[in-house]
């Protein structure tokens, strides 16, 4: 693994893993009803400093994804397997917790398939797809900016968890006692 790498476009770049997960994102949102994709989109209960620190994460994913697309995947065996092995269990998860969440009742808390061992299966697996890309390419800088992305995506879910508490009440305040918010991690 480099920190930076040598960055240029080539066909066998880490764009390749990048576009494969906004294909997945596309096909998961194309699918759903607009209620659905309005649930699984909504921040209006988010106040300033939520809003802040979720916008501040998006402007440090920018330059994260334009690094994955510009580097190029890593001749290393082991990383390049590593990465390959995240990234595909990653991308099922996210496929599964995406299925769990939008065949889940509009008025009711999402609380099966992997949403009864994580509060917030499709963040993490989001976290294990891009790791894997990370590792794929074998750039550290890409690792540093993804730690600094997944810090302040926290704060969103704290938000998104607020929000829930308030829209489901005892339920949802029954379901955190449950399950971790990351998968481990209480």
């Amino acid at each position: 693994m480099e920190f930076l790498p040598e960055l240029k476009l080539t066909l066998f770049n880490g764009w390749i893993f990048l576009f494969s997960f906004f294909l997945l994102q596309l096909y998961n949102l194309t699918f759903v009803s607009k209620q659905m994709r309005d649930k699984l989109l909504d921040r209006s209960n988010f106040d300033r400093k939520q809003w802040f620190l979720t916008l501040s994460g998006k402007f440090v994913a920018i330059p994260t994804m334009i690094l994955m697309i510009l580097t190029p995947i890593t001749s290393e065996f082991i990383e390049f397997f590593l990465g390959i092995v995240m990234f595909l269990f990653g991308m099922v998860g996210l496929r599964l917790a995406t299925l769990n969440f939008i065949t889940t009742p509009l008025d009711q808390p999402v609380t099966k398939g992997l949403y009864s061992v994580s509060r917030n299966p499709q963040e993490t697996m989001l976290s294990v797809i891009l790791f894997g890309i990370g590792f794929t390419v074998g750039s550290w800088m890409i690792f540093i900016l993804l730690v600094i992305s997944r810090v302040f995506n926290h704060f969103q879910i704290l938000a998104q968890e607020k929000a829930c508490m308030k829209q489901y009440g005892d339920s949802y305040q029954e379901y955190i006692k449950k399950v971790p918010r990351y998968f481990l991690v209480f």
